[in-house]
């Protein structure tokens, strides 16, 4: 079932595994940021009926099984215009509507380009809201048994380039937001912006 974790954003948790969750996010005004695992696809859709939102766009952050697994089949059901990262392979019969790089906007979203991941994942961030979509460039401390309410990079293992991915975290450091989503871990919903701050220039 979905979690409202702020007025009209809505955490869409399809699955809990051995190596953390696999999610996706809703907005209110119809944003779907991921679309999770094929087999999650049912819970998924299952999850976004519960909210009473109608999707009208699926943003991909980047293009990790566990975040683009479902895209054939969601968009299928629900005929969602398409924004994908430029770089990111898609598979299946639906070509993306619209290959998008850094600095574009998609509805009220800034896309922030933060490899180190993958080299194409990009962070979505609304200022005027005080929300962002860290994609896979954060996960909360808690996936790695640290407490929850902070950040921490994903462990190195899936980590494409290690310098990379901390020279995107000082990139978002220089954005104001007051929540910062994750995938992995548990998101940060006060004070994001500074939290992450502070992991940045820790020590």
């Amino acid at each position: 079932m979905p979690t409202e974790l702020l007025d009209g954003v809505y955490d869409i948790t399809c699955a809990e595994t051995e190596t953390g969750r696999i999610r996706a996010f809703l907005f209110a005004d119809g944003t779907l940021v991921d679309c999770g695992l094929p087999s999650t696809t049912d819970a998924l859709l299952n999850g976004i009926e519960a909210t009473g939102v109608e999707p009208q766009r699926l943003v991909v952050t980047h293009a990790d099984r566990d975040h683009v697994g479902g895209f054939e089949a969601v968009v299928r059901d629900l005929w969602l215009e398409t924004h994908v990262p430029e770089g990111a392979s898609v598979n299946g019969e639906f070509e993306p509507d619209h290959r998008y790089a850094d600095g574009n906007e998609i509805g009220r979203f800034e896309a922030v380009h933060v490899p180190g991941h993958r080299d194409h994942q990009h962070a979505l961030i609304d200022e005027d809201r005080g929300v962002a979509v860290l994609a896979d460039a954060v996960s909360g401390a808690d996936q790695r048994g640290l407490p929850v309410g902070y950040f921490h990079l994903p462990p190195g293992v899936y980590t494409d380039d290690l310098d990379q991915a901390e020279g995107s975290l000082e990139r978002l450091a220089e954005y104001e937001f007051d929540a910062g989503l994750v995938f992995h871990g548990s998101s940060v919903l006060n004070g994001a912006a500074e939290k992450l701050e502070a992991y940045v220039y820790r020590g």
